[in-house]
Formats: structure tokens, C-alpha cells, sequence
């Protein structure tokens, strides 16, 4: 039903709710200080603010009662994450979460050189996911030659490092490599991955290309994120194999992928998992500030209109409706988190100079 409902409001909602960017990913942590301090230090995330946050907007943004919160910004590259300790405590990450449930998500990192990267992670001891970097095989052709390696940061939220061959990935990752190229180093005759990278002194972490979620049905998932918010497929691939289950930790893992973006900022990929069965779905009663609560922050137009239109066809709301979350009541931004058909969450943000109204 949810899927149908979708495509039939598709014509007359998707340009009104188009995703302008992507403008960040949110974790919600347990401890602020210590998570801060992984991603500043074994992860070279600089850290941009800290501000605490509590009262009706807060309450009526995350669905929650007399929520207090303690918010830090980070950002590596041009991309920027959010991590927010809740001062009342939510459920930890499940210790048998699997990379094929439903509340999985992560964000990818890109590197410049994969052996370094691994390598001084292996020296801060972090959690291994993989069994060590995967390099994707030939005979798949839309993704052969990537590297990626999953690993947990200090309270098992999972995270990605990977890094792109020539004609892969976002064309921004591979700006410095055609530069080698034009000054004379021929795609086949340039050196080594180590070796550029150390000669064009690129940092080691780069930035962040998306953030994956698993997804149950990729037709539904497209209906949502596509036809319904705007957003443009840029690839697809189906990956099995000895690497991919390396790379997951799933036996028998067959996935469908697949990449989507907006106009600026990361983008958003579909893990479907065509086998194994099994995967479990996100808890009904799950809450903001439960440690498997991620949330993708969207930049869109016109967002009562899209409010209307969400619940129309049967969107599920955390928040209770658009609320002002600017801490300026000049010029307040409005804000709405709603659950996407497998219920990871995503924060639709308007910046609207004139608005004054604080929930609707």
C-alpha cells in the first residue's frame, strides 16, 4: 500500500520536496566526550562546536519528553557529522546487531592510500567488522577495484573506510590523480596507489562519500528517496562473492547497491540484502535516543507543503509536526524528522528567514 501511495502523489509532490543536499549525518552516542575524542584523534574529524539543547522544540523535533542533549558538529573534509548524547539513556547497540538488520547504517570515509589507513587504525586497536580491507573483484565491473574495510568506533556504531580507482566513486575523489596525469603520468603508467598519494601529500582521510543504509525492498526504498524527495540514482551493482562476505561478516551475503545523491553534499546507498533471509527489522518502539538512531539530514523547499504531503501518504513522524529549531527567533530554520519505509530517520531542514511560528 505505502509503495503504491508513493508513486501515485510522485507527479504532483517530488518538485516541491526535491533534496537540495545532503547536509550531514547524525549519531546518537552515549558518552559525548569519549566519542569526541575517537573521532578527533584516532579519526582526524576536527571538532566545530559544542551547545547543549532542551525545551518544547527539542521535545516536539525528536519526539521525546523534557530531552536534554549535549550536540557536538564535526567535519573531515567538506562533510560534516553530528554526534548527541541524550542525557536520559536509551538502549545500547543490540551486541548481536549484524550488518544485514534493518537499523544498520554507517558513513564512508574516503582515504587516500588504503594500506595506511588500515594500518593506523590496526595501531589504535579499533573493532574489526572485516576481516581486514577487501578489494572488490573484476568481474564486477561497477565496482571492481574499490577497497573498504568496516570497523565499530568505541560504542559499535559502524564506519567505513574506502578507497577509489581511477573511474569509481565521486569524480571529487580522483581531482588530484588527473592532475598527476595531465603533467605527463598516463592512467597506466602513473605510480603506485602509495606513491601518488604520498607524492601529491593528499591527507589520509579525505572526507565522506555517503552513508549506507540496509534496506528491505529497493523498489519501495526508490519510491521514497527518488520519486518522492528527488533524488537521482548514480549507480547500481550486485556484490557477492568471498570479498563481500569478508567485508560484511555475513556468510553468504548477496547484496543489491545502490548509490543516490542530491545536488551537494554525501550520498545515500541501499545495502539490500538478497540473501541471507533474516534481517531484522528496526524495533516499532524505537527512540531518538537509542544508540541505533542515526539520522540523514536533508536541506528541501517548501517543507509544510511536503509535511502535508508525508502524512498523506502515511510517512511515520517522530517529530510532532514542523518545528523551529534556529536558535535565532529572527530567522528560524524549520525542521521535521520522519522515518523512510524501513524506519531509519531523516531530518528535512528548511532555512526560512521569515518564519516565526514554532510548530505546527
Amino acid at each position: 500500500m505505502l509503495l503504491a501511495a508513493l508513486i501515485l502523489l510522485f507527479t504532483i509532490f517530488s518538485a516541491s520536496s526535491a533534496v537540495r543536499e545532503v547536509q550531514g549525518i547524525a549519531l546518537t552516542v552515549d558518552d559525548l566526550d569519549r566519542e569526541v575524542r575517537f573521532f578527533t584523534e584516532v579519526l582526524p574529524f576536527e571538532e566545530v562546536s559544542r551547545s547543549e539543547s532542551k525545551g518544547q522544540a527539542t521535545d516536539e523535533l525528536l519526539g521525546l519528553k523534557e530531552a536534554q542533549l549535549r550536540v557536538a558538529q564535526l567535519r573531515l573534509g567538506n562533510e560534516r557529522i553530528t554526534l548527541t548524547e541524550h542525557m536520559e539513556k536509551g538502549r545500547p547497540i543490540p551486541p548481536d546487531s549484524r550488518s544485514f538488520d534493518h537499523w544498520f547504517q554507517h558513513i564512508a570515509i574516503v582515504v587516500s592510500d588504503m594500506d595506511k589507513a588500515y594500518a593506523h587504525l590496526r595501531k589504535n586497536q579499533v573493532k574489526h567488522v572485516s576481516t581486514g580491507p577487501q578489494t572488490l573483484p573484476d568481474w564486477n565491473p561497477n565496482a571492481s577495484g574499490i577497497k573498504a574495510f568496516y570497523f565499530r568506533d568505541p560504542e559499535d556504531h559502524v564506519l567505513e573506510i574506502i578507497w577509489f580507482p581511477p573511474g569509481k566513486g565521486d569524480p571529487k575523489w580522483q581531482r588530484s590523480r588527473r592532475g598527476n596525469e595531465a603533467e605527463g603520468e598516463g592512467p597506466g603508467e602513473g605510480p603506485s596507489e602509495a606513491e601518488s598519494a604520498s607524492r601529491r601529500r593528499l591527507p589520509l582521510f579525505l572526507g565522506i562519500d555517503h552513508t549506507a543504509i540496509v534496506v528491505s525492498a529497493t523498489e519501495r526504498s526508490l519510491a521514497f528517496y527518488r520519486d518522492l524527495l528527488g533524488m537521482r540514482v548514480v549507480g547500481e551493482s550486485e556484490n557477492y562473492g568471498v570479498e563481500q562476505e569478508h567485508l560484511n561478516q555475513v556468510l553468504g551475503a548477496r547484496l543489491h547497491i545502490t548509490g543516490l545523491r542530491s545536488d551537494h553534499g554525501p550520498g545515500i546507498e541501499f545495502l539490500e540484502y538478497l540473501t541471507p533471509p533474516g534481517g531484522r527489522p528496526v524495533p516499532q518502539d524505537s527512540k531518538a535516543n537509542d544508540l541505533i538512531f542515526w539520522q540523514t539530514d536533508l536541506k528541501v523547499d517548501h517543507l509544510d507543503e511536503s509535511a502535508r504531503k508525508l502524512r498523506e501518504v502515511g510517512i511515520r513522524f517522530v517529530s510532532k509536526g514542523v518545528v523551529s529549531v534556529s536558535g535565532n527567533s529572527l530567522a528560524p530554520d524549520k525542521a521535521l524528522v520522519v522515518r523512510d519505509p524501513d524506519g531509519h530517520a531523516l531530518k528535512l531542514i528548511e532555512p526560512n528567514p521569515t518564519a516565526t511560528i514554532s510548530t505546527r
